[in-house]
């Protein structure tokens, strides 16, 4: 069932589009299914979690952190989280860069931007990623690499409104690339679309989307 449905949005996907499983709260056995049908790229909203399957799992394996991030976690997943993609604070990029240090690594992160009408979805205004990638103490930051910008786009049926979030984030995301030039900063992911909307995301420039029901099938949240 995994090893279908994976290959039903990959025969659907562009080149330039990154297929990121999102494999939350769902056991190894699964992850390992799609492992064996290609899939590398697993998304995780808790860190211990990943932790925990990081240690377990094949280490070709590129893990991204997608959920809420709490700072003083950080220090778990240093050692080799490849991508983090829900950062919406400067003091949270001061953190990874301090943890990801004692690694000697650079640390890939996306900004989240708030494009939903929804009060609940976290991210940064347009106005404050400007200011963050402009801002002195962000060009001090030499061990975190902002590679692109990520958001969650309201939750409804209506699909002009969806188009609207994701091309005004496509946009900004346009107008950054132009316009930041420090070595810790190289606009070129732009991670937009879940299982419900991503071809929408797509069509409006998403090159990574974040899928989860749609590859392992609907979540258990009362493990």
């Amino acid at each position: 069932m995994i090893k279908e449905n994976l290959k039903n949005i990959q025969l659907t996907l562009p080149e330039n589009v990154t297929l990121v499983a999102v494999s939350k709260t769902k056991p190894v056995e699964d992850l390992q299914e799609a492992y064996n049908a290609g899939q590398r790229i697993f998304g995780e909203n808790k860190i211990q979690e990943m932790v925990d399957k990081y240690n377990v799992l094949p280490k070709d394996i590129q893990w991204h952190m997608i959920g809420h991030l709490q700072s003083n976690k950080v220090k778990y997943m240093a050692h080799f989280v490849d991508l983090i993609h829900g950062v919406d604070k400067l003091k949270t990029l001061k953190v990874i860069n301090k943890e990801a240090k004692k690694h000697d690594r650079i640390i890939n992160c996306l900004l989240q931007a708030k494009i939903a009408k929804e009060d609940t979805k976290f991210g940064l205004s347009f106005n404050e990623i400007t200011t963050i990638l402009h801002s002195d103490e962000f060009a001090e930051l030499n061990n975190i690499n902002i590679v692109g910008l990520m958001g969650m786009a309201t939750f409804t049926e209506h699909a002009n409104q969806l188009k609207d979030e994701f091309t005004a984030l496509k946009n900004l995301f346009e107008d950054l690339k132009n316009k930041v030039n420090t070595e810790n900063c190289n606009l070129n992911v732009l991670s937009m679309g879940m299982s419900g909307d991503y071809k929408i995301a797509i069509e409006n420039g998403s090159t990574m989307i974040r899928v989860g029901s749609a590859i392992f099938g609907h979540r258990n949240y009362n493990q």
